[in-house]
């Protein structure tokens, strides 16, 4: 799959692809010749209000069905390209890795070349990797039910999942039964591919807990070990939090949740148990006990954050979101009620009125200093490798020219990765480009290929009205700018540069 002619192949198909999605979009009434053969997926005449089956409409409707379910066998034969692709671009860059490399340095840089050329995160990436794998070393029926259209890649990776950690043997029973009629002790209820993913995952895990040759007590011993709580920004200023547990301690978490959401309950209330539960959760997380989410206020965090605030905003002239180290925008007068609370690490960054963009702060001496490290945060957000999630807070400042090769410690010559890319860095063969006060690096992966890093996306702050406007302050003459000036890199600052970046304690 890695040559050229398949390169090719994979250009006709999207070529073919694009003139399907042409004739669709142009109402074709084509839609149900093209479906595959075997494929029916047309009502009976009762349907649709009881329409006759030569009724025109009808037919249109019977032809966008068929090309739905045309898609979905083009889109399960498609990922079983993806999965050929990636099995065997892993196995090449196997074969062509320096002996010299650690075999974790290797799979990290495989995981990152992979996450770059789809424009996915690297657990995705990492992901597709190993089911590509076991797909195509270990599940023979399943890859060639994926080929056909016949399993959709849902199905395929609920497959992956089910016999993971299993021996070979048990392995292949799990899916022979699924997919081998012919199978000693076969399936006898609906074909895999035609359950909804979520059903065929239900019958596939009581399957395997029935047959598993290690017994649950083993299993459940080593599952703990995995335990972790995941974190996930979300739109409108919330936030995703799950937890991976143990299933008793799971299942006490709801039970308590819902049972102290019960006690609430009463005419006076106005929240629904689902909003009392996340409140009574985040207060006790918050806290230690459920007492403030009586009174319907779940208390501030105390953690460490770093938010940034456009000043007019803060002093209550506009009314334009903040920002959320890790997260991103936040309402202001969540802004505000952290200042309030007395967040224990909050800092005010004032930003520039002309392009949006935070001020420097810099020194020129080989150790990066807080104020720097704080710069860095506030510049990239994240660690700047393209598609990697990590908070700042966790990261390393890192020269992006040694030190020792006459490199600088001026904010252009550093990046903060996070740990795994900064060791992907050192031990790879990755390498970060050059970045800008207001840039984070991109980055060159050892195959040659160059991947851009997320750039921030700074816009003017709101100014209220009667204050000169935007496009003055960005126009030839500078002559009415604030004085919120700094020193390049000198390390002298001015008066307004220190009220710039103020630690309120």
């Amino acid at each position: 799959m890695g040559n050229r002619a398949a390169v090719e192949a994979a250009e006709a198909v999207c070529v073919s692809a694009a003139a399907l999605l042409a004739a669709v979009k142009a109402g074709a009434d084509s839609a149900a010749v093209v479906g595959p053969a075997g494929f029916t997926g047309s009502a009976d005449s009762a349907g649709l209000g009881g329409c006759s089956a030569d009724d025109p409409l009808r037919r249109e409707a019977d032809g966008w069905l068929d090309t739905l379910a045309l898609t979905a066998r083009l889109n399960a034969q498609v990922a079983a390209v993806a999965v050929h692709a990636a099995a065997g671009y892993a196995g090449t860059a196997q074969a062509l890795a320096s002996p010299d490399i650690p075999d974790r340095a290797q799979e990290m840089a495989v995981v990152a070349e992979v996450a770059c050329a789809l424009t996915v995160g690297e657990r995705t990436a990492g992901a597709l990797l190993a089911e590509s794998h076991a797909l195509t070393t270990a599940l023979p029926l399943t890859l060639s039910a994926l080929q056909a259209g016949s399993l959709s890649w849902q199905h395929a990776r609920v497959m992956v999942d089910e016999t993971g950690n299993l021996d070979a043997s048990a392995a292949q029973a799990l899916e022979a039964h699924f997919l081998d009629p012919g199978a000693e002790n076969p399936n006898r209820g609906c074909p895999a591919g035609e359950l909804v993913p979520s059903r065929f995952r239900h019958k596939a895990r009581i399957w395997r807990e029935r047959h598993h040759p290690v017994s649950i007590e083993k299993r459940h011993t080593r599952s703990v070990a995995d335990r972790r709580l995941e974190y996930r920004p979300d739109r409108d200023g919330m936030a995703w939090l799950s937890a991976y547990l143990p299933a008793d301690q799971a299942a006490g978490i709801w039970n308590r949740t819902t049972a102290d959401a019960r006690a609430l309950q009463g005419p006076d209330e106005d929240r629904t148990m689902t909003q009392m539960r996340a409140d009574i959760a985040a207060t006790l997380l918050l806290c230690g006990d459920a007492e403030g989410s009586a009174a319907g206020r779940v208390p501030s965090p105390r953690a460490l954050v770093l938010v940034t605030v456009p000043i007019m905003s803060l002093l209550g002239a506009t009314d334009e979101p903040a920002m959320l180290d890790g997260f991103g925008p936040i309402p202001v007068t969540m802004a505000r009620r952290l200042i309030a609370d007395g967040a224990t690490s909050f800092h005010r960054v004032l930003i520039d009125p002309r392009d949006g963009a935070p001020l420097e702060i810099g020194r020129t001496s080989y150790p990066v200093t807080k104020a720097q490290r704080q710069w860095l945060r506030i510049r990239d957000g994240k660690c700047p490798f393209p598609g990697c999630h990590n908070q700042s807070l966790d990261n390393e400042a890192d020269h992006l020219l040694a030190w020792a090769h006459g490199g600088t410690t001026g904010i252009t010559n550093l990046a903060q990765p996070c740990p795994k890319h900064h060791k992907l860095r050192h031990t790879g063969g990755w390498t970060p480009g050059p970045a800008t006060h207001h840039e984070p690096p991109g980055w060159i992966s050892p195959t040659g290929r160059r991947y851009a890093t997320e750039q921030p996306d700074w816009e003017p702050p709101q100014l209220p009205e009667g204050l000169y406007s935007n496009s003055e302050l960005r126009g030839p003459s500078l002559s009415r700018r604030p004085a919120i000036e700094v020193a390049a890199d000198s390390g002298k600052t001015t008066a307004s540069k220190e009220a710039a970046v103020s630690r309120n304690q």
